[in-house]
């Protein structure tokens, strides 16, 4: 028998809960014959307008297409500038940088790594066309701060929802969802994610009958019936298999949501039991939001030997992120330098995702802080 290992994320163990259901959906779609948008693609963005309650959702091919389509929706071009954060995956950055457009970074909150709603007001310029606050990490930025000075202003807001499918804020009584709050919200269903297909996948919700308009034309290279193109787009376009197996996993998206939040309690509690909370800090859930954990972000003192240390015993953790966008060799064009974000710059230094899924066990999470625990009492 091979060593004792524990990855960041099982794909099995999930896809062994729900095996039957995906064969059943899979096999409908290959008697269908029907591969590429049609009536799967239809149900599912229906389900999901159904879940999030939004009168729009438009599937297409991945999370990085959808916040470009949404860009592009919203005619962003060269001379306009987009706020978002530095500490994002790629595709935040780049579907900006594609459209010809400049991205403005300001600096995120210590506690959530979300970006700060009073930072971003303070970055608005008369170029300033739209803002991206990213959901990170499963956590809400709250964006009732700046619906309405987004409004006064003219300025779209467009939610990057990838890693927030399910997450939401209660807002004087009412649940606002991800994705259902501003001009826009983009999802990706890589298959890591919350709610995640086995390919690539992605979707754009709108409140804007227009918007969603042009988002299916945009998503078909721009033409609004086959052969006969308006403007041109993008080949966007979700695949029927893909949308079967969301449709699947919508279903239980919701209950493996609330079994992440419980593997996120239980850390904190052993972190505390161990002792541990002078060396980690475990990610903080904000005032009335309902965090899905998407990814388990500690703040760990000597973040890179106890990476080092967990990988020798077994244990698989990233580094989300290790390079601020800002500081990336390709964006050096924007002229932003060390130390002007000095937040999202720190926790890059010392940011660790640890194991989490639905399945993960109990005495698996004790592992992980028990060996925590004696790198530090080393």
């Amino acid at each position: 028998m091979g060593a004792r290992t524990l990855p960041t994320l099982d794909l099995k163990r999930n896809y062994a809960r729900v095996r039957d259901e995906i064969t059943e959906a899979l096999s409908k779609v290959l008697e269908s014959q029907h591969f590429i948008l049609g009536p799967e693609v239809k149900a599912l963005e229906e389900e999901v307008e159904q879940y999030l309650g939004v009168p729009s959702a438009v599937g297409c091919a991945s999370g990085s297409d959808a916040l470009f389509l949404a860009l592009m929706t919203l005619g962003i071009g060269e001379g306009d500038e987009v706020i978002t954060t530095p500490f994002s995956f790629f595709a935040t950055v780049s579907c900006i940088v594609r459209t010809g457009a400049r991205p403005i970074f300001a600096d995120v909150d210590p506690r959530t790594y979300n970006i700060r709603p009073d930072l971003i007001l303070e970055k608005v310029t008369p170029r300033t066309k739209a803002v991206i606050p990213v959901h990170l990490f499963g956590q809400m930025v709250p964006l009732e701060e700046l619906r309405k000075p987004l409004e006064e202003r003219d300025i779209a807001l467009v939610e990057d929802c990838a890693q927030s499918f399910g997450a939401w804020r209660n807002v004087e009584g009412k649940p606002l969802r991800s994705g259902a709050v501003g001009d826009m919200g983009c999802f990706s269903f890589f298959p890591t994610k919350n709610l995640g297909c086995y390919g690539d996948g992605g979707m754009v919700t709108t409140t804007c009958s227009d918007y969603a308009e042009r988002l299916r034309r945009l998503r078909v290279h721009g033409a609004d019936s086959t052969y006969f193109h308006k403007e041109v787009g993008l080949n966007s376009r979700l695949d029927a298999m893909q949308a079967a197996i969301l449709r699947v996993r919508l279903r239980h998206v919701s209950a493996w949501n609330e079994e992440r939040r419980q593997v996120a309690e239980r850390y904190r509690l052993l972190f505390a039991e161990a002792g541990l909370l002078d060396r980690i800090v475990p990610p903080e859930e904000a005032k009335d939001n309902y965090h899905i954990y998407h990814q388990y972000v500690v703040r760990a003192e000597r973040r890179d030997a106890l990476l080092a240390f967990l990988g020798e015993r077994g244990i698989a953790a990233r580094v989300y992120y290790p390079l601020c966008l800002h500081l990336q060799p390709c964006f050096a064009f924007l002229g932003y330098g060390e130390g002007e974000m000095p937040v999202a710059e720190a926790l890059t230094r010392d940011v660790l995702a640890l194991p989490i899924f639905p399945e993960l066990t109990a005495e698996e999470q004790e592992w992980v802080v028990e060996t925590i625990a004696e790198f530090y009492h080393l």
